[in-house]
């Protein structure tokens, strides 16, 4: 009688495995370097000095909130200007401050106007040079000593 030697069945499930790890270790090592690459710069340079005045900000807000009407900041697209009225409650009174127009996604986009109302309380910027996309309105005026500030969001487009 003879005997048939058969030889060992190979399996691959061995090499899967490790197929499996060294994917699984290239696919890490790619999100490290993609993250290493993302820049993460602060908004803006003076960040921790702005978190630390939070309290009194709220406190502008929460006036700015009780005005007899709300301060309107108003994109119109078709003359590509921004309209910023003041309450008529305001008239009359010596009113100074600055207007920030805030690109969140680039900083280096970001630039301020001095606020100029017109003696209707209105004033408008033109929004010709401002790139597409979305764009935060700051203004942050005084009117008979008090500190007044609202923000709005605007998306201009093409």
């Amino acid at each position: 009688m003879t005997t048939m030697t058969s030889s060992p069945k190979r399996t691959v499930w061995p090499y899967a495995v490790i197929a499996a790890f060294v994917l699984f270790a290239g696919f890490i090592g790619y999100l490290v370097q993609q993250a290493m690459r993302t820049s993460v710069e602060l908004v803006s340079p003076d960040y921790y000095q702005q978190e630390l005045a939070y309290q009194q900000r709220m406190e502008t807000v929460a006036r700015t909130a009780a005005l007899p009407a709300p301060v309107e900041i108003e994109h119109d697209a078709a003359t590509r200007r921004l309209t910023l009225q003041l309450p008529a409650a305001m008239a009359g009174q010596p009113v100074a401050g600055t207007i920030h127009l805030f690109r969140p996604s680039d900083q280096h986009l970001d630039f301020s106007l001095p606020l100029q109302p017109s003696a209707t309380l209105r004033q408008q910027v033109s929004t010709a040079r401002m790139q597409a996309g979305y764009w935060r309105v700051r203004l942050d005026f005084t009117a008979s000593g008090q500190a007044y500030f609202v923000e709005r969001n605007i998306t201009l487009a093409n």
